[in-house]
C-alpha cells in the first residue's frame, strides 16, 4: 500500500522527477517526489482550478491550503505579484519542493499550518483539498481556516463529483459558510465559499 501523500514526514523513498505546469499564462517545470500529491503529473483537478476561477486579488494575503509541491502557489505569485502568496501543507517533503519550486518568487511563503500566525487573514484561499483524508480531518481543515478569510473574500475549492463535491457543498452551507457551484468540468466541481463571520 503507497504511503498516503498527507502524512507529515513521508518514509517512500526518493524518486525525483520534474512535471510540467501548461496554463495560457504560466509555464513551468515543477520539481515533484514520491510521498506527495501527484508527483507524475499536475493533478486534473489542480488544472480545473487554475482554468476557470477568476484572477486572484492583486494584493494582500492569498493562501494554497494543502499546496503540495506547488502548483497552485506558483500560479497565484505569478498572477499576483503584488500579493503575498502563502504556500501551507502539513508534508514536509512537500513543503520542501514548493520553496524550491517558488524560489523565484520572493513574496511566497511556505509553511507548515501551525507556522501560520493566529491572526492571520486571507484575501483568497485556492484549494485541491485532501478529500482522501477522510471527513473529520477535511471538516477540521475547512473550520480551521475558512473562517480565517478576510471580509469580502472568497475561498475556492476544486472537488472531484464522485468523490463527495455535492456533500460537502451542503456540509458547508450547514456550517453556515455561503457557498455556490461555481463550476463542473471533466467530473469536476469548483465551489466558491464565503466566509461566515
Amino acid at each position: 500500500m503507497s504511503e498516503h501523500y498527507f502524512s507529515s514526514s513521508p518514509s517512500a523513498a526518493r524518486a525525483p522527477r520534474t512535471v510540467r505546469l501548461a496554463l495560457r499564462d504560466v509555464q513551468a517545470g515543477l520539481a515533484t517526489d514520491s510521498g506527495v500529491f501527484s508527483p507524475t503529473a499536475v493533478d486534473a483537478g489542480t488544472l480545473v482550478l487554475l482554468e476557470t476561477v477568476p484572477p486572484p486579488p492583486a494584493a494582500g494575503n492569498l493562501l494554497d491550503l494543502g499546496c503540495g509541491y506547488g502548483p497552485i502557489t506558483v500560479t497565484l505569485a505569478h498572477r499576483a505579484p503584488g500579493a503575498t502568496v502563502w504556500g501551507v501543507d502539513v508534508n514536509e517533503r512537500a513543503r520542501e519542493l514548493a520553496a524550491q519550486n517558488t524560489a523565484g518568487y520572493p513574496h511566497v511563503r511556505i509553511a507548515a499550518p501551525d507556522d501560520v500566525p493566529d491572526d492571520q487573514r486571507f484575501a483568497a484561499i485556492w484549494s485541491n483539498p485532501p478529500i482522501k483524508v477522510g471527513k473529520g480531518v477535511l471538516h477540521g481543515m475547512m473550520r480551521r481556516w475558512l473562517p480565517r478569510l478576510a471580509p469580502d473574500g472568497v475561498a475556492y475549492l476544486v472537488v472531484q463529483r464522485h468523490l463527495g463535491a455535492d456533500s460537502l457543498h451542503k456540509w458547508l452551507e450547514a456550517e453556515g459558510f455561503p457557498t455556490e457551484r461555481l463550476a463542473s468540468r471533466k467530473g469536476y466541481r469548483i465551489l466558491a465559499v464565503r466566509g461566515n463571520e
